[in-house]
């Protein structure tokens, strides 16, 4: 997965983006179909407590996630934005399951009602 991170208005440090890339190339553990990642870094107001923003957005195959999170430093708010995305995640994981284990179900039951109309019309 591409991570791209971008600092508004500022120089992120080599650490803190270790550190983002670490925590969001986790997210893969999550959902296979992540395509990449944009990282958005912002300090608020710097006189105010939790200036610190951070904006993740994931995009997936038919999809995106995205997580927005304040707090007093750029990594809280990073571990935040990454939890609220798990949770996204694996809804939308669980939603696909459902979805194709219903289509599963349906296109199953469709060749055994062709099968039985075919039975029948060869019997009449």
């Amino acid at each position: 997965m591409e991570i791209r991170i971008q600092a508004i208005h500022f120089d992120a440090a080599e650490r803190l983006e270790a550190f983002i890339q670490k925590k969001v190339s986790k997210l893969e553990q999550f959902y296979d179909g992540i395509l990449s990642a944009e990282v958005v870094l912002r300090v608020i107001k710097p006189e105010s407590a939790q200036n610190k923003q951070v904006r993740i957005r994931l995009m997936i195959k038919n999809n995106d996630c995205f997580a927005e999170k304040a707090s007093d430093t750029f990594e809280k708010a990073v571990d935040d934005a990454v939890v609220a995305l798990e949770k996204q995640l694996v809804k939308i994981k669980k939603k696909n399951r459902t979805n194709n284990g219903t289509r599963k179900d349906v296109v199953a039951a469709m060749k055994k009602l062709f099968v039985k109309d075919k039975k029948n019309s060869l019997n009449e």
